[in-house]
């Protein structure tokens, strides 16, 4: 009976699973960033305020939930076994506030992020967890490959069979 990654993988901890949504200096940040655009700002501060305010996450054991948007609403979940890369980025705003962005990447073929999480009060710690998640699922998902020793001895067995499957062809040939 075959296991799901789920099943394999351990529990989410306590304090990853309890994070829903971004921690409130995430808000000063879109503000001092809305201040620094200067001509946008009154489009661009509203923009982020409902982006902020509706910003969602949930971390279960298949994978990442996301969600943001009023009008126009995005909703991204990113199985642990389809990432492919982890970065943390910050701006020198963001580093004063103490935040970071994670950008995951996927095989999608975009050179940009799939999906983007921001105003996480550990981020450090997340990006941690989800290295772990990624190895562990990518394990969970691959089969046991044999070692190099192993690989090799199975290697010399199969060459030994062919030069006696060789051997007995040539022999009928001989005959023949």
């Amino acid at each position: 009976m075959n296991e799901t990654n789920s099943q394999k993988l351990p529990p989410v901890p306590a304090h990853i699973a309890a994070i829903e949504r971004p921690v409130d200096k995430l808000m000063t940040c879109y503000f001092i960033k809305a201040v620094l655009s200067f001509v946008a700002f009154p489009v661009l501060l509203p923009l982020l305020y409902f982006r902020y305010y509706t910003m969602r996450y949930k971390f279960d054991a298949d994978g990442i939930h996301m969600s943001w948007g009023i009008l126009f609403r995005h909703e991204i979940m990113l199985n642990y076994s389809r990432i492919q890369d982890i970065h943390l980025h910050s701006s020198l705003v963001e580093r004063y506030l103490g935040l970071a962005r994670i950008e995951i990447q996927t095989a999608a073929g975009s050179s940009s992020a799939e999906m983007v999480l921001e105003g996480l009060s550990d981020h450090e710690a997340m990006r941690d967890f989800l290295y772990s998640r990624m190895r562990g699922a990518r394990d969970a998902v691959t089969p046991n490959v044999a070692t190099e020793g192993e690989s090799a001895i199975l290697l010399r067995e199969i060459a030994e069979e062919l030069k006696a499957i060789r051997l007995i062809v040539e022999e009928k040939q001989n005959r023949a």
